[in-house]
């Protein structure tokens, strides 16, 4: 295999729609939505080789019974530079918003904050190298394929890389449950970027230094906090809102 393996209907779709490299598509011998049909299309109008194959042996092939009867072959994921991506929004001349993820390890929830990110309206998505989830073929698929509709810059130290942004001009805010100021009394303006953390220890001290504001998300029963792709979303949404 030339490079990774991609699957899930929407994935497949948007990978097929950008620019990323695709050498061959997988379809169910079986498959009968019509949305694959499309997919088909769109792969011929692309050169991209189109093969059948039964369910189990996609099964086989993706190590995931999830792929909606398609999958395809695609270059490894780009990651964006971290000074191109701010170098982009700067030249919009419109403020810039930013998620970044501090050590978000399960892979479905690297690829709901993607995608949440994505239908924000955010510039960009900023994760670790190390210690951390990258984009996988799990990633894509939770990403509903939003993976290939925004920037993701994958850096070494994310302490340093907030550093940069801000002497960029960002202000940081930080997603922390147990600090008292409530993230619906933040005034948001300018460029921002909003930090989550680790899915169980929250954003790590380096990374808190940075912050310019600690704020959480307020609950009124049930569990002791929020899944990190839930309080993403949240938080993500509510910044969009203030800054429209």
């Amino acid at each position: 295999m030339k490079g990774e393996l991609i699957f899930g209907v929407n994935p497949v779709k948007e990978s097929l729609l950008g620019s990323r490299g695709a050498f061959n598509l997988y379809v169910q011998i079986s498959a009968t939505d019509h949305r694959v049909e499309k997919i088909i299309k769109l792969a011929e109008d692309r050169g991209v080789a189109v093969h059948r194959r039964d369910k189990a042996d996609l099964t086989r092939m993706c190590a995931s019974s999830h792929h909606q009867g398609i999958a395809l072959e695609v270059e490894a994921f780009r990651y964006t530079e971290l000074d191109d991506l701010l170098a982009s929004v700067a030249q919009t001349g419109a403020p810039g918003f930013m998620l970044v993820l501090d050590g978000i390890l399960d892979p479905h929830n690297l690829g709901a904050l993607i995608r949440s990110a994505a239908c924000a309206g955010a510039n960009g998505v900023i994760i670790p190298r190390d210690r951390a989830c990258g984009v996988t073929a799990a990633a894509e698929k939770a990403s509903a394929g939003a993976v290939e509709t925004i920037p993701v810059a994958q850096v070494t130290n994310i302490a340093q890389a907030l550093e940069s942004m801000k002497k960029c001009g960002y202000w940081v805010y930080g997603l922390a449950g147990e600090v008292s100021q409530s993230l619906y009394d933040v005034k948001f303006s300018g460029n921002c970027v909003i930090v989550i953390g680790n899915e169980g220890e929250g954003i790590r001290p380096l990374v808190r230094k940075q912050s310019d504001v600690l704020m959480s998300i307020p609950q009124f029963g049930g569990v002791g906090s929020l899944n990190a792709s839930v309080a993403g979303g949240i938080a993500l949404f509510e910044m969009a809102r203030s800054l429209r």
